[in-house]
């Protein structure tokens, strides 16, 4: 065979002799251990009961073979959560032997019998039992299969122990091919079953039972013997037999009796009523030659014939001939209040205007002038009356004096709105004032338009929006803020300018965002002031003073930082700059002259820091807020200001930032 050759196994030539069914059976075992499917097997006979055996044998296999492995998922893993991979064939015969041996287990580690009767199938019980022994300490597991084994004859034979080794199964089963354990029979595979035809076969443990295929039917039931009964509605109540009739049964049904029996002239029916009898159909020549028989409530008469008149002809007094009908003269009313005309055997009637003569009905019937002449007779709509038609408008609309035409209604006139109304042809329509809004529901009522709580309410006003009826007002926080011109933004009060704060003589006065603080710097006696704001103090020391001289500190800045609570934080925000004095390289400098700038304190959950960039060649320390600050808080960041000459700091600035963050944005 080449590359990419398929072999094509063959099922071997039918032959007319029947080939036994464990030759059928043993050949499905095989094809059933070598993994081959179960339900596309080559057939090795010609008939039905050899292709049934091959099915059934090869599904045993690969069922005993997938329980197998179950059994052993639950004794290695003591769960069945991996049964559901793709390398087991019958995964769910799995599963449920898997389940059974934990149940096994699970009984003998709560000290119960293995014989326990779960009421489970027949190999689940079988399963369960295995795991539980298995579990057992040996002396009691060989206790309890000497207990089962005693019934058995206490050898190794799963029934019976015949003597010398042989063992022996009981009626429904046969011995296995190990010659010691037993198999049911199937008796309805094999075909060894009597049911009857109509009846179908199941399979038990040790035997078989025959169940009806075909219901019984209506007014049957199905006995415990599988055969149908009769049943009896009179005597269950299952009639529907009126209080004068009595119920009587019948196979497969009922009737109802009368109570009482019909007169003459009547005849019984099948629900028991008494009906009358035609006796005119029922009875051959009812009434003499020459006379018709005319049927009556429980009897007949007999009336002599007479001559039959056409429509428009009735007999003379005589009752010799036939004689025109005047229908005009009638006091029925033949033509219905119009005119009224008599021809022989007939009449014809004038219609009045509105009306046509129907020739088949002989009746005047009214003509439907809005069906003859649609669209040219009304403005809108044309309904039909008797004898005429009339006119009407559609809603917005009133019929005009001519009784044809429509002329707009204006309905602002009745002010139907609840604010504004502006009138359309053949409407009208409401509108509202600025600041409210017309209704979804009725379309008159104007609605309040509360500004305030729009998407894009929440930025009309700087911190409160108050909705009234057919507009808004913004309010600011109590203390620290007043209302701007623009009637919407709030702007910060300056204390320390109006002069509304209580601050000592000795304190300094701070504005920050909604309030103000009084702050007061003790300087020692080394230190003096040389700026007012920010306050800055300047180093002075005396010529013997060393620890003076020594200290690197230059200068020590106090600066007041408000700051507001930003809502969108997304990136560093600048809030204070640090020029220095001279150029960042100067000739002045005789050494490589070099400022660094740090944080030294106060700089809360490291909110912020502070970057050194270069500005007409001179370095800016820039503090930066870096991380997202909800107020009200306040600390006091120590900025230094270190100028470092060959690496070492020849002095120091300090800046005190005394920042407030407020708890507004604004």
């Amino acid at each position: 065979l080449g590359p990419g050759s398929v072999v094509v196994e063959r099922p071997p030539p039918l032959t007319q002799k029947q080939t036994s069914l464990e030759e059928c059976c043993r050949d499905g075992k095989e094809r059933g251990l070598q993994g081959q499917d179960c339900a596309a097997l080559p057939l090795i006979s010609e008939f039905s009961t050899c292709r049934v055996a091959q099915e059934q044998c090869c599904l045993a296999v690969m069922e005993n073979a997938s329980c197998n492995q179950g059994v052993a998922v639950a004794r290695e893993q003591r769960a069945c959560d991996m049964l559901f991979s793709g390398s087991i064939c019958e995964p769910k015969t799995a599963k449920t032997c898997c389940h059974c041996c934990l149940l096994g287990r699970a009984a003998m580690e709560q000290g119960l019998s293995c014989d326990l009767d779960l009421s489970v199938a027949y190999q689940c019980g079988q399963v369960f039992q295995t795991c539980c022994l298995e579990g057992l300490p040996e002396g009691d597991a060989n206790n309890t299969q000497g207990t089962l084994d005693m019934q058995s004859g206490g050898g190794q034979c799963s029934h019976h122990c015949l003597g010398n080794g042989t063992c022996a199964c009981f009626t429904g089963y046969k011995l296995k091919p190990d010659g010691r354990n037993c198999e049911d029979i199937n008796e309805c595979l094999l075909g060894s079953h009597d049911c009857q035809l109509g009846e179908r076969c199941i399979n038990t443990a040790g035997a078989y039972r025959c169940q009806r295929e075909i219901s019984c039917g209506s007014g049957y039931e199905l006995t415990d013997s599988n055969t149908c009964k009769d049943i009896d509605e009179c005597e269950t109540g299952a009639h529907n037999c009126g209080l004068e009739f009595v119920c009587q049964n019948t196979p497969g049904s009922f009737q109802c009796q009368p109570g009482r029996q019909c007169g003459p002239g009547f005849i019984e029916d099948a629900l028991g009523s008494c009906i009358d009898i035609n006796e005119c159909l029922s009875h051959t020549g009812a009434c003499p030659a020459g006379q018709l028989c005319i049927n009556t409530v429980g009897s007949y008469i007999c009336q002599r014939n007479s001559p039959s008149c056409g429509r428009g002809y009735h007999l003379n007094e005589e009752g010799t001939r036939c004689v025109d009908v005047d229908e005009c003269l009638g006091t029925d009313g033949v033509c219905a209040g119009h005119g009224c005309v008599n021809t022989i055997g007939s009449f014809r009637c004038e219609c009045r205007t509105g009306y046509i003569f129907n020739s088949i009905s002989r009746t005047c019937e009214d003509i439907n002038e809005c069906r003859h002449y649609p669209g040219r007779l009304c403005a809108h709509k044309c309904e039909n009356v008797e004898g005429s038609y009339q006119c009407s408008c559609a809603m917005g609309f009133k019929l005009a004096t001519d009784g044809r035409s429509c002329d707009d209604v204006n309905e602002c006139e009745s002010n139907p709105c609840n604010q504004e109304c502006a009138n359309v042809y053949g409407s009208y329509q409401c509108y509202c004032r600025r600041g409210f809004q017309l209704s979804d529901i009725d379309g008159i009522t104007c609605e309040d338009i509360d500004e305030c709580s729009l998407p894009v309410g929440g930025h009309i006003c700087s911190y409160h929006c108050n909705n009234t009826p057919g507009s808004f007002h913004c309010s600011c926080p109590p203390e620290g803020y007043t209302l701007a011109s623009n009637g919407r933004s709030c702007q910060d009060l300056d204390e320390c300018v109006t002069g509304v704060h209580n601050c000592s003589q000795t304190e300094t006065c701070f504005n920050v965002l909604g309030g103000f603080r009084c702050l007061s710097f003790e300087l020692q006696m080394r230190w003096e002031t040389l700026l007012d704001r920010p306050i800055t103090c300047v180093k002075f020391c005396l010529p013997n003073d060393v620890s003076c001289l020594t200290d690197p500190v230059h200068s020590i800045s106090h600066m007041v930082i408000s700051l507001p609570t930003i809502r969108d934080f997304n990136r560093p925000e600048e809030i204070v700059f640090l020029r220095t004095a001279a150029p960042a390289h100067s000739a002045h400098w005789p050494n490589p002259h070099n400022i660094i700038f740090d944080i030294q304190g106060g700089n809360v959950q490291s909110s912020f820091d502070i970057v050194k960039r270069y500005e007409r060649g001179a370095a800016v320390g820039v503090v930066r807020q870096v991380k997202p600050i909800t107020g009200p808080l306040q600390t006091v960041l120590k900025v230094a200001m270190n100028h470092v000459t060959s690496g070492v700091i020849s002095h120091r600035n300090i800046i005190n930032l005394h920042i407030f963050v407020s708890k507004f944005w604004f």
